[in-house]
């Protein structure tokens, strides 16, 4: 899961699709990171941490870090969160770049559309809330696409989630998505 600063979208989405597929027994490890390096060690936004914990989910352990062109090595499948983020992982890739692995997230939900999910950076606390609300919508739509595909493993997931694999890892060492 990848988004701007790794404090605010990316780690809920790290956090819901995690808990999703523990919860559906799917040997997954979900990460997320940032195309920027401004909060590089930080944990998650205060409200991004209160909004999980609300629907049982710990992201305080969580650090921001940077997008790396080597992620498209370790890692199965990769989500953008947003239309410019993907241009900043292309650009940072370069030659690394692969865009099989790739895509944006929404497009689980809505194939093609091309959707962003809004950065609730500069809003207040309900904005928080209705991107959870769309990360907890998305996250679904992938795990219900991997139980039904095949058992353990996930045929197309955009940028920023999961890799197929039954030992699949959200940002993969070969890791499920990222």
């Amino acid at each position: 899961m990848v988004c701007l600063g790794n404090i605010c979208r990316s780690p809920l989405a790290e956090g819901i699709l995690q808990e999703k597929a523990f919860r559906a027994g799917l040997n997954w490890s979900v990460e997320s990171a940032g195309t920027n390096s401004y909060h590089i060690g930080d944990p998650p936004h205060h409200l991004s941490q209160k909004v999980a914990q609300l629907n049982g989910i710990d992201i305080s352990r969580q650090r921001a870090r940077r997008f790396v062109p080597e992620d498209f090595e370790v890692y199965d499948k990769i989500y953008a969160l947003a239309g410019d983020v993907l241009s900043d992982i292309r650009h940072i890739a370069r030659n690394k770049f692969n865009s099989s692995k790739i895509d944006l997230l929404m497009n689980e939900l809505y194939p093609g559309g091309d959707k962003d999910v809004p950065d609730p950076w500069y809003h207040e606390e309900p904005a928080y809330h209705e991107v959870y609300k769309l990360l907890d919508e998305v996250c679904d739509a992938i795990i219900r696409k991997a139980t039904v595909s095949t058992p353990g493993r996930i045929l197309q997931t955009p940028k920023g989630a999961l890799q197929a694999s039954s030992n699949l890892k959200t940002q993969i060492p070969k890791r499920a998505s990222l």
